[in-house]
């Protein structure tokens, strides 16, 4: 895997040149944070071909995919979270309720798996949005940050400029999402949505308020970025990533196969993840404060890449391999007549969800740090 392989350079080495906008550097921003992008279609083009050519029963093919996304780069990207939280003694020493309040999140999971999955997968489908949209916004900060911090000393990104980026970035997926719910369908895998959803947006009117309100925040960002390119004050990187996610993000709802077709974009988010995950461990491995706070983390850190690190990420899934062996069995006692797309959606979902929340709830207060990125840069 590519992102296994990125090589991180010194402090040192990358303070030669602050003076750019990139998060690092060219290549790698554009590799790790922006080409990484031409994995998105490639779930649901294996969901197609399992399906139409090798006669593959849809549930059967759908799962395969979202298994296999789950091992080779979503389920590390979720566990490598851990690496700076869960692994670190100085985190948990710094925010101890953080940590301990993440229990409550496997005991909802595993009661909304058997009470209610549909609510379960609903939580889940619209908390998966928000985490995504929350992660291109980090981005998003890390490049204004960098620029009125690094290369334009003095200066500052304004407000009306990311309130706009914000509204064009939050609104993306939610047009074509609320126009399908309006229409009474809206499923993930064999679940609708749509029992749960209240009836209130299944209104005609919250499709054209939320398509309004993003075709209002398109034009602006349109004429903001104009402006920045004739005053040539625009920020390329950050420009080229926000264009880039919300071309991708905006038709994804209109897949048949949402399931799959979120995979696409869990992917590129989990690539994004991967490879700013490992290069702030890096940058903590230079400091010298990695051994002391985490020697687990560290042992595997060692070397100019990231296998060891992407390694002890995947190692990780054990945990919620383990739960899963678990909840089919325990499925299987409590509804002797359990019908097998549920049976292995129970255990799926209660292993995946129980460690993706806590995954989200810990980014959520990671995604405030703007300025970890800073010792790699300041001399």
């Amino acid at each position: 895997m590519s992102v296994s392989s990125a090589s991180f350079s010194s402090p040192a080495q990358v303070a030669s040149s602050p003076n750019q906008l990139w998060l690092r550097n060219r290549r790698w921003d554009l590799v790790y944070i922006v080409v990484s992008v031409l994995v998105v279609p490639l779930p649901y083009i294996f969901y197609l071909i399992g399906v139409n050519q090798l006669n593959v029963n849809p549930d059967v093919s759908r799962n395969i995919v979202n298994g296999f996304v789950a091992i080779a780069v979503g389920g590390p990207h979720m566990m490598s979270t851990f690496l700076r939280t869960g692994l670190d003694s100085d985190f948990k020493q710094r925010y101890p309720m953080l940590i301990r309040s993440s229990i409550i999140i496997p005991i909802v999971v595993v009661s909304l798996a058997f009470l209610n999955l549909t609510l379960l997968l609903t939580i889940f489908f619209f908390w998966a949005m928000l985490h995504v949209l929350h992660q291109v916004i980090y981005v998003v900060e890390l490049y204004n940050h960098k620029e009125h911090t690094m290369v334009r000393q003095g200066s500052s990104v304004k407000l009306w400029s990311r309130a706009i980026d914000y509204a064009v970035i939050l609104t993306c997926l939610f047009p074509i999402a609320a126009y399908k719910i309006s229409q009474g369908s809206f499923e993930i895998g064999t679940n609708d949505l749509t029992k749960v959803i209240p009836d209130l947006f299944e209104n005609q009117l919250v499709f054209f308020a939320a398509a309004g309100v993003f075709i209002l925040a398109a034009l602006a960002y349109i004429v903001k970025t104009v402006g920045e390119y004739r005053s040539g004050t625009i920020n390329w990187p950050k420009t080229i990533f926000i264009s880039l996610s919300v071309i991708i993000f905006l038709p994804l709802p209109a897949f048949e196969n949402l399931d799959t077709a979120f995979q696409g974009a869990n992917m590129w988010h989990s690539f994004q993840y991967l490879a700013l995950t490992f290069y702030i461990i890096k940058i903590r491995q230079q400091l010298g404060t990695l051994d002391k706070d985490a020697p687990v983390v560290a042992r595997f850190s060692k070397g100019k890449d990231s296998r060891g690190l992407f390694g002890l990420s995947t190692l990780l899934l054990g945990g919620p391999v383990a739960v899963f062996f678990v909840v089919y069995a325990l499925a299987a006692i409590i509804i002797p007549d359990i019908d097998p797309n549920r049976h292995f959606d129970t255990a799926y979902y209660t292993a995946i969800l129980s460690f993706l929340w806590i995954h989200y709830y810990h980014d959520h207060f990671l995604f405030t740090n703007f300025e970890v990125l800073d010792p790699a840069v300041q001399k």
